[in-house]
C-alpha cells in the first residue's frame, strides 16, 4: 500500500493518494485535479474510487471533474444528499483496493453526513484513518456549521458520540490523517502536524481527554469565532454542483487590453491585484484590492470578496492562471480576465495610479506623541488582539472590512497606521480602506511580530480568549 498526502498550505488543506495493486483512491481532493492524474500515471495506477468525508464548507472538491476525468465514483457516507449521482455508502461498507479495504466509518458531528476511511492492510488490520474534519490534530471540527436543523450543541453531542464509538476503540497505532492543518477555520485550534497517531491524539488532543458528553459540548463550543463568510456558498457548490473548471480558466485567462479593462471596471468589475504585498504598495491601479498570491490567498479572497461580481485580474508576469486556479478552489467563477502586460502596461500607458506609504515601527514610535490624531487600526483576529496589541489601539479584524460600512463614520481628522501581524493582512485591509475613500493612512511593515518589541510603544495584554 501507498499513501500520499497531498497539501495546500494556503488552504491548510489535505487530500490524499493511496494505491495499492494498480488500484488508486483520491481522498478529499481539490477542484484542480491535475495532480491526482499525474500522480496515478507515474505510478502506473488507474484512479478507482473517489472518497468525500463531508460537503466541505472551505474549498470546492474537485470530485466532479475528477470522476469525469477518470469514471470512479464518488463515494459520500450516510445522510448525503446532493444534486449529481453519488455512490451512497452504508455505515461499515468496505470497498477493495488492490489488497487492501477503505471501509466507512459515519462519524456525525461536523456535519450530519461526515465520514471518516479506515484503510485496511490485506491481512485485516488497520493502518490508516482519513478522518476528514472529524479529527484533526489536536482538536475536532468545529460542530456549528448549518447542518440539517440541529444545533451546535446536538451536534457536538454526536460528535462525541462518533469519536468514543467509531474512533477511540480503534488500535493506537494507526495513523491519523486529517483534511486540514494548522491555520485552517475548520476548527478552534488545530495542531502544528498534519498527521498524526490515535495514540499520540489519545494523550494530547483536549477532545478525546475521559471527560463526560455536557464537558466535551462545553469544551468543543466554547470560544468558536464566527466561520467565514463563503464557507456556506463553497458548502452549496460542493453539495450542488459546479461547472468544469476548463470553463473558468478560459474565460479567466483572456488577456485585456486597457480599453476593455477600463470598460469592465465601469461596469462595476472589481480589481483583483495577486502580486506581492511589497510590489502592491509601492504602485497599483486606484480602486484595486490587493490580496496577494504569497500568503492565504483563497481564504481571504472567500471571505472578503462578492461571489456575484466579476473580478478582472493584475498579476505578476506568468502568475495569471495560478491566480484563477487559486480563485476557483473557493468558488470564484467570473474572472473575466488580467490585464494584459500587468501593472507595468497600465503604468507606461501613463494612467492614474494610487500607492500606500509603509513605515517602520520605530517611525510609528517617533510619531505616537507627537500627533493627536492618530489612530493604530489593528486588523488581527480578536484572539490575538487580546494576547497583545498597542494600547488605545482600535481592533477591526479584516474580515470585518468586506463592509464597506465598517469605517463610515470615522472622523476624517484620524491619520491611521494600519497593522496586522507580519505585513499581509495589513496591506489588504488599506487597500480596502482606500476603496471606502480613506487615504491618510499607513502601513506599518513587520506587524505585531516587530511593534512588540519597539521601544518606545507601551504595549497591553488582555487574558487571552484562548485560556
Amino acid at each position: 500500500m501507498y499513501i500520499q498526502q497531498l497539501y495546500t498550505g494556503c488552504l491548510s488543506e489535505a487530500a490524499y493518494y493511496v494505491d495499492s495493486e494498480g488500484e488508486a483512491a483520491i481522498i478529499d481532493p481539490l477542484r484542480d485535479i491535475d495532480a491526482y492524474l499525474g500522480l496515478a500515471r507515474e505510478r502506473g495506477a488507474a484512479i478507482k474510487y473517489i472518497f468525500e468525508t463531508h460537503f466541505h464548507a472551505d474549498f470546492v472538491s474537485g470530485h466532479l471533474d475528477l470522476a469525469k476525468a477518470t469514471e470512479a465514483p464518488i463515494i459520500y457516507g450516510p445522510r448525503t444528499e446532493t444534486n449529481f449521482p453519488i455512490h451512497l455508502a452504508k455505515d461499515g461498507e468496505q470497498f477493495q483496493l488492490g489488497k487492501s479495504t477503505i471501509e466507512v466509518l459515519h462519524t456525525p458531528g461536523h456535519t450530519v453526513e461526515s465520514s471518516c476511511y479506515l484503510v485496511r492492510n490485506a491481512d485485516g488490520t488497520p493502518h490508516a484513518l482519513f478522518t476528514g474534519d472529524t479529527l484533526f490534530v489536536g482538536d475536532v471540527g468545529r460542530p456549528d456549521l448549518s447542518s440539517g436543523n440541529l444545533s451546535q450543541e446536538e451536534l457536538a453531542g454526536l460528535l462525541y458520540d462518533s469519536l468514543h464509538a467509531k474512533i477511540m476503540p480503534l488500535p493506537d497505532d494507526v495513523i491519523v490523517y486529517p483534511a486540514h492543518g494548522p491555520g485552517s477555520s475548520c476548527g478552534k485550534n488545530l495542531g502544528p502536524n498534519t498527521y498524526s497517531t490515535l495514540k499520540e491524539e489519545k494523550e494530547t488532543n483536549y477532545a478525546l481527554r475521559e471527560q463526560a458528553k455536557p464537558a466535551f459540548i462545553k469544551a468543543v463550543t466554547d470560544g468558536l469565532l464566527a466561520p467565514p463568510q463563503y464557507f456556506s456558498i463553497n458548502a452549496r457548490i460542493n453539495k450542488e454542483g459546479y461547472g468544469p473548471l476548463d470553463q473558468v480558466l478560459e474565460a479567466g485567462l483572456q488577456p485585456l487590453g486597457l480599453d476593455t479593462f477600463k470598460q469592465l471596471v465601469k461596469e462595476e468589475a472589481l480589481i483583483l491585484d495577486t502580486r506581492r504585498s511589497d510590489l502592491f504598495v509601492a504602485g497599483f491601479v486606484p480602486g484595486s484590492i490587493s490580496i496577494g498570491l504569497d500568503g492565504r490567498f483563497a481564504e481571504w479572497a472567500g471571505s472578503l470578496l462578492p461571489f456575484d461580481k466579476p473580478l478582472v485580474l493584475v498579476t505578476a508576469p506568468g502568475e495569471e492562471r495560478e491566480s484563477v486556479i487559486r480563485l476557483a478552489r473557493v468558488g470564484f467563477d467570473k474572472v473575466k480576465g488580467y490585464l494584459d502586460g500587468g501593472f507595468s502596461a497600465w503604468q507606461e500607458a501613463g494612467e492614474p495610479i494610487d500607492m500606500i506609504i509603509d513605515i517602520e515601527p520605530d517611525e510609528l514610535a517617533m510619531d505616537i506623541p507627537f500627533d493627536p490624531n492618530l489612530l493604530i487600526v489593528d486588523v488581527r483576529r480578536e484572539t490575538e488582539f487580546a494576547d497583545g496589541h498597542v494600547k488605545g489601539a482600535m481592533n477591526i479584524p479584516l474580515q470585518d472590512l468586506a463592509d464597506p460600512g465598517t469605517m463610515a463614520g470615522l472622523d476624517e481628522k484620524y491619520n491611521l497606521y494600519v497593522h496586522c501581524g507580519g505585513g499581509y493582512r495589513s496591506v489588504i485591509a488599506a487597500s480596502l480602506l482606500k476603496r471606502q475613500g480613506i487615504h491618510n493612512l499607513r502601513n506599518v511593515t513587520g506587524g505585531w511580530g516587530k511593534i512588540k518589541d519597539q521601544k518606545g510603544i507601551e504595549v497591553v495584554k488582555e487574558k487571552s480568549v484562548l485560556n
